[in-house]
Protein backbone atom coordinates (compact mmCIF):
# COMPACT_ATOMS: atom_id res chain seq x y z
CA UNK A 1 0.00 0.00 0.00
CA UNK A 2 1.18 3.54 -0.70
CA UNK A 3 0.98 5.46 2.59
CA UNK A 4 1.58 9.17 3.12
CA UNK A 5 2.46 10.14 6.68
CA UNK A 6 1.91 13.85 7.29
CA UNK A 7 4.09 14.87 10.20
CA UNK A 8 7.72 14.11 11.05
CA UNK A 9 7.44 14.19 14.83
CA UNK A 10 7.59 11.25 17.22
CA UNK A 11 4.30 9.68 16.09
CA UNK A 12 4.75 10.26 12.37
CA UNK A 13 8.32 8.96 12.40
CA UNK A 14 7.39 5.87 14.43
CA UNK A 15 4.44 5.03 12.16
CA UNK A 16 6.53 5.55 9.03
CA UNK A 17 9.13 3.16 10.41
CA UNK A 18 6.56 0.48 11.20
CA UNK A 19 4.80 0.78 7.85
CA UNK A 20 8.11 0.65 6.00
CA UNK A 21 9.19 -2.47 7.93
CA UNK A 22 6.03 -4.21 6.75
CA UNK A 23 6.83 -3.47 3.12
CA UNK A 24 4.48 -0.57 2.48
CA UNK A 25 5.60 2.27 0.22
CA UNK A 26 5.88 5.15 2.69
CA UNK A 27 6.36 8.85 2.02
CA UNK A 28 6.88 11.31 4.87
CA UNK A 29 5.72 14.90 4.46
CA UNK A 30 5.77 18.04 6.56
CA UNK A 31 4.65 21.62 6.16
CA UNK A 32 8.28 22.52 5.39
CA UNK A 33 9.83 20.06 2.87
CA UNK A 34 13.32 21.34 3.78
CA UNK A 35 12.86 20.76 7.49
CA UNK A 36 15.88 19.09 9.15
CA UNK A 37 13.42 17.18 11.31
CA UNK A 38 11.79 15.72 8.19
CA UNK A 39 15.18 14.67 6.82
CA UNK A 40 16.09 13.06 10.13
CA UNK A 41 12.76 11.21 10.37
CA UNK A 42 13.12 9.95 6.81
CA UNK A 43 16.64 8.69 7.49
CA UNK A 44 15.47 6.91 10.63
CA UNK A 45 12.34 5.37 9.12
CA UNK A 46 13.64 4.58 5.65
CA UNK A 47 10.76 6.52 4.09
CA UNK A 48 10.95 8.83 1.12
CA UNK A 49 10.01 12.49 1.46
CA UNK A 50 7.80 14.82 -0.56
CA UNK A 51 5.61 17.86 -0.21
CA UNK A 52 2.32 17.20 1.52
CA UNK A 53 0.38 17.64 -1.73
CA UNK A 54 2.62 15.28 -3.69
CA UNK A 55 2.68 12.67 -0.93
CA UNK A 56 -1.10 12.66 -0.55
CA UNK A 57 -1.73 12.66 -4.30
CA UNK A 58 0.29 9.47 -4.79
CA UNK A 59 -1.00 7.69 -1.67
CA UNK A 60 -3.71 5.09 -1.21
CA UNK A 61 -4.05 6.13 2.42
CA UNK A 62 -2.78 9.12 4.41
CA UNK A 63 -2.08 9.53 8.12
CA UNK A 64 -2.34 12.92 9.82
CA UNK A 65 0.23 12.93 12.63
CA UNK A 66 0.82 16.59 13.42
CA UNK A 67 0.02 18.60 16.55
CA UNK A 68 -3.68 19.43 16.47
CA UNK A 69 -2.88 23.14 16.48
CA UNK A 70 -1.04 22.71 13.16
CA UNK A 71 -3.93 21.05 11.31
CA UNK A 72 -5.13 24.29 9.75
CA UNK A 73 -1.65 25.06 8.40
CA UNK A 74 -1.18 21.58 6.93
CA UNK A 75 -4.61 21.03 5.38
CA UNK A 76 -4.35 23.75 2.75
CA UNK A 77 -6.83 24.00 -0.12
CA UNK A 78 -4.48 22.01 -2.37
CA UNK A 79 -4.08 19.27 0.21
CA UNK A 80 -7.82 19.11 0.79
CA UNK A 81 -8.36 18.70 -2.95
CA UNK A 82 -5.70 15.96 -3.13
CA UNK A 83 -7.40 14.07 -0.28
CA UNK A 84 -10.82 14.01 -1.96
CA UNK A 85 -12.13 10.46 -2.13
CA UNK A 86 -9.23 9.07 -0.10
CA UNK A 87 -8.89 7.65 3.40
CA UNK A 88 -7.23 9.86 6.01
CA UNK A 89 -6.33 8.43 9.41
CA UNK A 90 -6.48 11.18 12.01
CA UNK A 91 -3.95 10.43 14.75
CA UNK A 92 -4.13 13.88 16.35
CA UNK A 93 -5.11 14.73 19.92
CA UNK A 94 -6.32 18.19 21.02
CA UNK A 95 -3.83 18.57 23.87
CA UNK A 96 -3.10 21.71 25.84
CA UNK A 97 0.38 23.22 25.68
CA UNK A 98 1.50 21.26 28.76
CA UNK A 99 -0.13 18.03 27.50
CA UNK A 100 -2.07 17.70 30.73
CA UNK A 101 -5.53 18.53 29.36
CA UNK A 102 -7.70 18.69 26.23
CA UNK A 103 -8.74 21.79 24.32
CA UNK A 104 -11.96 20.33 22.88
CA UNK A 105 -14.37 17.61 23.94
CA UNK A 106 -17.86 16.55 25.06
CA UNK A 107 -19.72 17.99 22.04
CA UNK A 108 -17.01 17.63 19.39
CA UNK A 109 -13.55 16.14 18.88
CA UNK A 110 -10.37 16.68 16.92
CA UNK A 111 -11.44 13.88 14.60
CA UNK A 112 -14.76 15.52 13.84
CA UNK A 113 -13.15 18.91 13.31
CA UNK A 114 -10.65 17.40 10.87
CA UNK A 115 -13.56 15.78 9.01
CA UNK A 116 -15.34 19.12 8.81
CA UNK A 117 -12.33 20.49 6.94
CA UNK A 118 -12.37 17.47 4.61
CA UNK A 119 -15.99 16.83 3.57
CA UNK A 120 -14.91 14.75 0.55
CA UNK A 121 -12.46 12.55 2.49
CA UNK A 122 -13.12 9.38 4.50
CA UNK A 123 -11.70 10.40 7.89
CA UNK A 124 -10.96 7.59 10.34
CA UNK A 125 -9.78 8.14 13.92
CA UNK A 126 -6.99 5.75 14.94
CA UNK A 127 -3.46 5.52 16.39
CA UNK A 128 -4.14 8.48 18.69
CA UNK A 129 -4.54 6.23 21.75
CA UNK A 130 -1.05 4.69 21.47
CA UNK A 131 2.05 6.48 22.71
CA UNK A 132 4.80 7.06 20.15
CA UNK A 133 7.12 5.18 22.52
CA UNK A 134 5.05 1.98 22.19
CA UNK A 135 4.08 2.07 18.50
CA UNK A 136 7.00 -0.29 17.88
CA UNK A 137 5.87 -2.65 20.67
CA UNK A 138 2.19 -3.43 20.04
CA UNK A 139 2.32 -6.20 22.65
CA UNK A 140 3.06 -4.98 26.18
CA UNK A 141 3.63 -7.77 28.65
CA UNK A 142 1.43 -10.55 27.33
CA UNK A 143 -1.35 -8.33 25.93
CA UNK A 144 -1.74 -6.64 22.59
CA UNK A 145 -2.47 -2.94 22.91
CA UNK A 146 -6.01 -1.88 22.10
CA UNK A 147 -6.33 0.17 18.92
CA UNK A 148 -9.85 1.63 18.70
CA UNK A 149 -10.80 2.68 15.17
CA UNK A 150 -13.72 5.08 14.67
CA UNK A 151 -15.21 6.30 11.41
CA UNK A 152 -18.39 6.77 9.42
CA UNK A 153 -17.35 4.93 6.24
CA UNK A 154 -17.31 1.19 6.87
CA UNK A 155 -14.91 0.29 4.06
CA UNK A 156 -12.41 2.96 5.15
CA UNK A 157 -12.69 1.82 8.74
CA UNK A 158 -12.08 -1.83 7.83
CA UNK A 159 -9.02 -0.83 5.83
CA UNK A 160 -7.55 0.89 8.88
CA UNK A 161 -8.53 -1.97 11.20
CA UNK A 162 -6.68 -4.35 8.88
CA UNK A 163 -3.63 -2.11 8.92
CA UNK A 164 -3.70 -1.95 12.72
CA UNK A 165 -3.94 -5.74 12.95
CA UNK A 166 -1.06 -6.06 10.49
CA UNK A 167 1.00 -3.93 12.85
CA UNK A 168 0.17 -6.30 15.73
CA UNK A 169 -2.41 -4.24 17.62
CA UNK A 170 -5.80 -5.41 18.87
CA UNK A 171 -7.63 -3.20 16.38
CA UNK A 172 -11.38 -3.02 16.96
CA UNK A 173 -14.31 -1.16 15.44
CA UNK A 174 -15.06 1.71 17.83
CA UNK A 175 -18.17 2.94 16.04
CA UNK A 176 -18.82 6.26 14.29
CA UNK A 177 -16.37 9.13 14.06
CA UNK A 178 -18.27 10.97 16.79
CA UNK A 179 -16.86 8.39 19.22
CA UNK A 180 -13.54 10.18 18.82
CA UNK A 181 -14.97 12.31 21.65
CA UNK A 182 -14.24 9.36 23.94
CA UNK A 183 -11.02 8.10 22.31
CA UNK A 184 -9.21 11.41 22.70
CA UNK A 185 -9.85 11.63 26.48
CA UNK A 186 -8.58 8.04 26.74
CA UNK A 187 -5.10 9.11 25.68
CA UNK A 188 -5.22 12.01 28.13
CA UNK A 189 -5.85 9.43 30.86
CA UNK A 190 -2.73 7.58 29.69
CA UNK A 191 -0.77 10.85 29.79
CA UNK A 192 -1.95 11.51 33.35
CA UNK A 193 -0.91 8.00 34.37
CA UNK A 194 2.40 8.11 32.55
CA UNK A 195 3.57 11.54 33.60
CA UNK A 196 1.22 12.77 36.32
CA UNK A 197 1.39 9.52 38.28
CA UNK A 198 4.88 8.49 37.23
CA UNK A 199 4.09 5.19 35.51
CA UNK A 200 6.22 6.10 32.50
CA UNK A 201 5.44 6.06 28.79
CA UNK A 202 5.71 2.29 28.26
CA UNK A 203 2.03 1.76 29.04
CA UNK A 204 -1.05 1.21 26.89
CA UNK A 205 -4.69 0.19 26.81
CA UNK A 206 -5.86 -3.42 26.71
CA UNK A 207 -9.36 -4.74 26.03
CA UNK A 208 -10.05 -7.78 28.25
CA UNK A 209 -12.45 -10.38 26.89
CA UNK A 210 -14.15 -13.38 28.47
Amino acid sequence: MKIAVIGAGNVGSALATRFNELGHEVVLAASSPSSPRLASAAATSGAATATVVDAVTAADLAVLAVPFGAVGDVLTDDVQAALAGKVLVDATNPLTADYMGLTVGHTTSAGEQVAERLPDTHVVKAFNTVFAATLATPVLGDAAQLLPVAGDDQDAKQLVIGLGQELGFDAVDAGPLSNARYLEPAVELLIQLAYGQGLGEKIGLHLARV
